[in-house]
């Protein structure tokens, strides 16, 4: 049971809601509690009680009641993988961070992850004042990764994220050779549930609209290495839409051809076949930040194996 406590919200925290706010400083309270705490006026923001849609200003006093939290053992992340995650950062200032995440690693926790990337910034950074995800990378997808350090930034990416004025290119193996030099594949995607209760996404008219535009760099008859570049933010969008004209991405579990997977297998390659490589955008804070995470040696060597065995 922990006690009374009286907060002060710091410039970076400023806008965020008073449920959000109360989620993240009582970690392992059920959301039902926190809104109990809220209805009964538990929770005091400058003396008064509010809504769970209250935005909070800087300076505001916010008293915490004492709450019992949920029994649970915390996890926290190994020091290799911190280790690993700073010295992955290729850029940083003041109120953002890129990393070129490593493939493997969720971007957050939950559903039987004991704690992602984030949770292991914060875990490692426990100073800073606020710290969240920009957007997210699927697990086994490796590459550009943003990271807000202040609130107002983060509203600012989420901003850029929706209306499309982020340049996001990716570079993927596809199986087989896609013909034309680009394709541009214009198919809305929805959510349907598959074996075991996964969430998979499938090309359906009434889907979201999502944009993708994949281009040869290299191709044999067997397999094409491609730039893909994203005009919207779908959930495995790449995955989906490759698979949807017949090339999926090399070693995808979800959407890919096992068959198929098994000669890229035998000459070492252990991972999707996919890479964040490139990210730009221009905010009013920022400025024009753009940042680029070579492709692993994994990823390379195999490449370099299949141009060998071309010629």
């Amino acid at each position: 049971m922990s006690g009374v406590r009286n907060t002060i919200i710091p410039e970076e925290l400023a806008g965020q809601r008073i449920d959000n706010y109360l989620l993240r400083e009582l970690k392992g309270v059920p959301r039902t509690r926190v809104y109990r705490l809220l209805r009964r006026g538990e929770v005091r923001v400058n003396g008064g009680r509010v809504k769970p849609t209250h935005r909070l200003t800087r300076g505001d006093q916010v008293r915490i009641p004492p709450v019992r939290q949920a029994e649970r053992e915390t996890i926290a992340p190994s020091e290799s993988v911190i280790a690993r995650l700073e010295k992955a950062i290729v850029y940083e200032d003041a109120r953002l961070l890129i990393l070129d995440k490593p493939s493997g690693l969720a971007v957050h926790g939950g559903s039987g992850i004991a704690y992602g990337i984030i949770e292991a910034l914060r875990h490692n950074r426990p100073k800073a004042a606020f710290l969240d995800l920009a957007h997210r990378i699927d697990r086994d997808t490796s590459g550009c990764l943003v990271i807000a350090k202040r609130r107002s930034t983060l509203r600012a990416l989420h901003a850029l994220f929706r209306e499309g004025q982020v340049d996001k290119q990716y570079v993927a193996l596809l199986h087989g050779d896609i013909g034309p030099a680009t394709q541009k594949v214009n198919a809305p995607l929805a959510a349907v549930s598959a074996k075991g209760g996964e969430r998979v996404m499938q090309v359906n008219p009434a889907g979201q609209a999502a944009r993708t535009d994949f281009s040869a760099l290299e191709r044999t008859p067997s397999w094409t290495l491609v730039r893909a570049d994203l005009h919207t933010g779908r959930m495995h969008q790449i995955r989906a839409h490759a698979q949807s004209i017949g090339h999926p991405v090399a070693m995808d579990a979800r959407y890919g051809d096992s068959e198929a997977d098994r000669a890229l297998r035998a000459i070492g390659l252990r991972r999707l076949f996919l890479h964040a490589s490139h990210i730009g955008f221009s905010t009013e804070q920022t400025g024009p930040i753009a940042a680029q995470a070579p492709l692993p040696a994994m990823l390379e060597s195999v490449l370099e194996q299949l141009r060998n065995a071309n010629r």
